[in-house]
């Protein structure tokens, strides 16, 4: 399983235009229990984002904002629409980038929303990281299939034996080098679903004793 971002985002959207009033922003939040709005123009692309953290700027004194951050805070705890707030260019992803991609970005920057856009720019989905954690809801059955599937064809003739529940995997038996071993246990990590892996595997001795003459 590779689940991209088209298997996972939300496609029934709430976007604002550029001319959006504060209020109206406020009440499009509440209402629809999200963390950020996609600012699109005239044609559906998207120009920008406003997210909670962009409006609550206005909840901050003045003198507050002067001392700590950067002047166009300053300008954001003035505006009035969704132009003046959001944040541009938005940080977008594609329907085929993969999970782990989106999921880097939102943890690298901190964001809790994407959104998705085609070729052209045009807003057709967003991801949230609730959507992201979707790929743990995989059968531990597809899990162990994959992961059987993974060691006999790329690590054969290992013996391992693999087991799964509640996504976590356990991997048993004893490959050939130890190296080949780590490799096993890397390569099941990264498996889509997987919460973790114990390796339970047997390695070989890494300095194995060789006899010497009797003397």
């Amino acid at each position: 399983m590779n689940a991209t971002v088209k298997d996972v985002m939300t496609t029934e959207v709430v976007v604002v235009r550029r001319g959006a009033t504060f209020k109206e922003m406020a009440a499009a939040l509440r209402r629809f229990r999200v963390s950020a709005l996609p600012v699109v123009d005239a044609d559906g692309k998207v120009i920008g984002v406003v997210s909670g953290a962009d409006m609550l700027v206005k909840e901050v004194p003045l003198g507050v904002i002067d001392g700590l951050v950067h002047h166009k805070e300053v300008h954001k705890a003035a505006g009035l629409t969704a132009g003046d707030l959001m944040t541009h260019p938005a940080v977008t992803v594609r329907p085929g980038d993969s999970v782990e991609h989106a999921a880097r970005l939102m943890y690298n920057l901190r964001i809790k929303r994407l959104p998705v856009v085609d070729a052209g720019g045009g807003l057709v989905g967003v991801i949230s990281r609730t959507d992201l954690l979707a790929v743990y809801d995989r059968p531990d059955s597809e899990i162990r299939d994959e992961v059987e599937g993974l060691i006999r064809h790329e690590f054969l003739p290992s013996q391992i034996a693999v087991s799964v529940e509640d996504g976590v995997v356990t991997v048993a038996g004893s490959p050939e080098t130890t190296a080949l071993g780590h490799h096993i246990v890397g390569k099941v990590r990264h498996v889509q679903g997987v919460v973790a892996v114990r390796d339970q595997l047997s390695y070989p001795d890494v300095y194995p004793i060789v006899a010497g003459p009797v003397l």
